[in-house]
């Protein structure tokens, strides 16, 4: 009785530059997600989304794992992973095959998808998805469910994300080196966007950005599919990092202040509230340095304005310039700064929203913000058994993960990561 039950268990890990998240959840038969456990680390070694310290990573890989291990009272073997660095592509390909008149079979479904293999080379790149959208039957578009209808060609729309090998074999090496083995790795737009849009969203047109620590990734969606991606290299941790420069303080501080202090809208009554902080290298029972509201919007302001005109360019460079009535949806951690929909959405001209994860049975409220969307995300696509991931096993050597707790200490001395 053990093995299914074991099978069924669920295990994603999302790195990010601020934070590596684990969750450990089970689907039920009607596919409904319960949370055993989670865990959560500062990242440590990541930077723009990349890993520029394998030892410092694996650390926080290991130690969120094994929090949520904890929690569940359960051992994981495998992960969904997240991967939101910058050099994402995203592309559309279509791919016809001839049938002559006959219906729709499935031998036919799998010929195209085997015409589809040679469409979706992306040059020495990643395939991470390759998701067959929407068919066509003798060019009539939209078709979702082709089988039994006649034709005389047969097409589909395949997107395709992909990536440099690089940046994947390192968290892949990671993940390996904490002794997890890596089920898929998942671009995180594509996860966010299950956690936060609706099926009706997707399908009539809206923009996803991602606010990250390090990396903001917007993401355009229609017709029920990710149409386009740009990726910025700046985020939230770039207002903390401005803050602590211009008041010379810790970082930490600067991260409280833009938390409880902060926001993305001005108001006259900044000019009044008063701020203490703690300068760096300021001597013990020192009087704190005082400033007022406004001194720190002015701060949070600028760069929000920047990453602001980035995005707004962004969606521009996508082609997202349709009717007013698009939405943008902002989500990541980023998102959670006081008013930065209602910024957003003035200097956009759009409707903007802040996009939340669905809830799941067992999730603590700690996990149940934007900041956690793409964990969310990974745990609902996973269960889901949707068909548009593509496993790294290929180009990236796999290596069978050690089973339990005693395999992995083995495997341990034995020094095979």
């Amino acid at each position: 009785m053990a093995a299914p039950t074991e099978q069924k268990l669920i295990a994603v890990l999302d790195i990010g530059s601020s934070k590596v998240s684990a969750m450990i959840a089970r689907p039920d038969d009607d596919g409904r997600l319960t949370v055993l456990g989670t865990g959560q680390r500062e990242s440590r070694g990541v930077k723009r989304g990349y890993i520029t310290d394998m030892a410092a990573s694996e650390f926080s890989v290991r130690e969120a794992v094994e929090l949520a291990e904890r929690m569940s009272g359960l051992t994981v073997e495998e992960v969904w992973a997240s991967y939101g660095a910058g050099e994402l592509v995203s592309d559309v390909a279509n791919v016809e095959v001839e049938l002559g008149g006959h219906p729709v079979e499935q031998s036919d479904i799998d010929e195209l998808m085997n015409a589809g293999r040679a469409a979706i080379d992306k040059n020495g790149q990643v395939v991470l998805h390759a998701h067959p959208a929407l068919y066509t039957i003798d060019r009539a578009q939209g078709v979702q469910q082709p089988i039994g209808l006649f034709a005389n060609r047969l097409g589909v729309d395949i997107h395709v994300i992909a990536a440099n090998p690089s940046p994947l074999r390192n968290i892949d090496t990671v993940i390996r080196s904490a002794h997890l083995g890596v089920n898929a790795i998942v671009a995180s737009p594509i996860a966010a966007a299950l956690a936060c849009l609706s099926e009706e969203e997707r399908e009539l047109g809206v923009a996803l950005v991602e606010l990250g620590a390090d990396v903001t990734n917007v993401s355009v969606h229609l017709g029920g599919m990710l149409v386009g991606l740009r990726s910025i290299p700046l985020g939230a941790r770039d207002i903390t990092n401005d803050i602590a420069t211009a008041f010379a303080v810790q970082r930490r501080d600067a991260e409280r202040l833009k938390c409880f202090y902060g926001s993305a809208m001005t108001s006259p009554r900044d000019n009044h509230e008063m701020i203490e902080a703690a300068q760096i290298g300021a001597e013990q029972g020192a009087e704190p340095m005082k400033i007022t509201r406004a001194q720190l919007m002015m701060v949070i302001r600028q760069r929000v304005e920047e990453l602001t005109n980035e995005i707004e360019a962004a969606l521009k460079g996508l082609g997202f310039t349709g009717p007013v009535g698009r939405q943008v949806v902002l989500t990541g951690g980023g998102a959670e700064l006081k008013n930065i929909a209602d910024y957003m959405q003035g200097v956009l001209g759009r409707a903007v929203r802040v996009g939340r994860p669905k809830q799941i049975t067992g999730l603590p409220d700690a996990h149940s913000g934007p900041a956690f969307s793409t964990l969310i995300g990974l745990a609902l696509l996973a269960a889901s058994g949707r068909g548009d991931i593509r496993d790294i096993a290929g180009p990236i050597a796999r290596q069978p993960p050690a089973k339990g707790m005693l395999g992995r200490l083995v495997q341990a001395m034995k020094g095979g990561f």
